[in-house]
């Protein structure tokens, strides 16, 4: 008993240690080797054992990198910063003279004490700003804490990116836009005067690059930016494609038993709406799903053309046999910029990711693309009837369907000759033919209970 006792004891050893040995710090708690300072100037020391990063008034963000780069990994970091200062780890990133200049771009763990509490959130920097902003997992806000010190991992494998604070799931993003690159700690710039000498601490920085398994998964939201792919995360979550990227299986044209013969193509991955004359519906038309929903998760990729209106409507009955398009709740697709739409009606209510001639959606420049450029959209309806609209990351729009000031919206509207409008139980979605070019890909749905 004796020698199994002490041969089990000395394999526990063993694999303690081969576990440590597969850790390497990438700080050595004494100095600043294997680091280099790029863009801003803020104040980079080692106190105590720990690097303590300040900052500078007139100074750009500044950055900390590592003089590695590195692909598939774990890294795990605490960190304790002041309550008014914005922080972040960048990984997979990169500094390129024939991009801005040098600027440090890439994927980046938030670091944000602010009352958004949007720590773990994985921005883009000086790309594509918010992957996975923390409202698509509000459950996870709390996992900060504030003045104490806080553990970080970053779990980087093949197209997965993932994070976790204090233990707790934060964001899952799937992309393939840079497969390595450095690690870096981040002090950001500041517009005040009273904010310069803000503190960041950062100690116990470790990376495994050796026989990294992912972390079993869990059910939190994932963002897929890969065109037309569905994870198995995704999967577990009860996502699944609504458009297979390939086919019109599954989806006909409004008002028809079947996919419009004109006005739309497939190609190369995406569900075009062919340009003709601008008008409503008077080309291809509508295209509807088979499907009826209730409470979801619609998720959606739409690209526009100069001056180009279109939409995404959801509670689509048809029981109206209405001229031009089916009528519905609408997620509005517009260029603001060129289209006399976003000028009409009441307050902006038919901007870009309004809710179409009732809501206007918030004006954040941050979440607009540039013509020609993919956008992120998404539709999601509780089943209480809370109701978000999103754009690129940002929420953008959100209401309550059937309040009071529901019905009010909708009686000032054009939609107020249509009883009950937009309060059916369940009901088709819809793509819009306004006569303009528009491009869909990566069509999901969730359904929710």
């Amino acid at each position: 008993m004796k020698k199994n006792s002490l041969l089990l004891f000395s394999l526990f050893v063993c694999f303690f240690a081969a576990a440590q040995k597969a850790w390497k710090p990438l700080f050595n708690g004494k100095d600043l080797s294997g680091w280099k300072q790029l863009n801003g100037k803020a104040k980079y020391t080692v106190q105590n054992g720990e690097i303590v990063g300040k900052t500078v008034m007139g100074e750009p963000n500044s950055f900390l990198v590592t003089d590695k780069d590195y692909g598939d990994f774990a890294l795990e970091f605490e960190y304790i910063v002041d309550s008014t200062m914005n922080s972040g780890v960048q990984f997979r990133s990169e500094s390129k003279a024939d991009y801005m200049n040098g600027r440090v771009h890439g994927y980046q763990f938030e670091i944000d004490p602010s009352p958004r509490r949007w720590s773990g959130g994985i921005y883009d920097e000086a790309r594509r700003d918010w992957l996975y902003a923390m409202d698509l997992n509000p459950s996870a806000k709390p996992a900060f804490k504030q003045g104490q010190w806080n553990k970080a991992r970053v779990e980087c494998i093949g197209n997965s990116l993932r994070t976790w604070l204090n233990g707790v799931p934060c964001a899952y993003v799937i992309d393939d836009l840079t497969p390595k690159g450095f690690i870096a700690l981040q002090v950001h710039a500041i517009g005040k005067k009273e904010d310069e000498g803000r503190q960041i601490r950062w100690r116990n920085i470790r990376i495994q690059t050796e026989g990294v398994k992912p972390s079993p998964l869990n059910n939190i939201f994932v963002v897929n930016l890969l065109s037309n792919n569905l994870s198995e995360a995704e999967k577990r979550n009860g996502v699944s494609l609504l458009w297979d990227g390939q086919t019109t299986a599954g989806w006909r044209g409004a008002y028809k038993d079947k996919f419009p013969e004109k006005g739309w193509e497939i190609k190369d991955g995406t569900l075009n709406v062919l340009g003709s004359n601008g008008a409503e519906s008077t080309n291809g038309g509508d295209v509807v799903t088979e499907g009826e929903y209730g409470a979801f998760i619609l998720q959606f990729d739409f690209k526009l053309t100069e001056g180009a209106n279109s939409g995404v409507k959801y509670f689509v009955t048809e029981k109206e046999a209405n001229s031009g398009s089916a009528i519905g709740l609408e997620y509005q697709i517009l260029d603001d910029e060129r289209h006399p739409d976003a000028k009409l009606g009441v307050v902006g209510n038919r901007t870009l990711a309004s809710l179409y001639d009732l809501i206007p959606s918030l004006p954040e420049k941050r979440a607009r693309r540039k013509i020609g450029e993919w956008n992120r959209g998404m539709i999601v309806v509780y089943p209480d009837n809370h109701i978000e609209h999103w754009l690129n990351g940002w929420k953008v729009l959100e209401y309550q369907r059937g309040a009071p000031y529901y019905y009010a919206l909708v009686a000032r509207s054009k939609f107020a000759q249509w009883p009950n409008f937009g309060m059916a139980p369940k009901g088709h979605i819809l793509l819009q033919d306004h006569g303009n070019a528009v491009s869909f890909r990566s069509i999901k749905i969730q359904e929710l209970k």
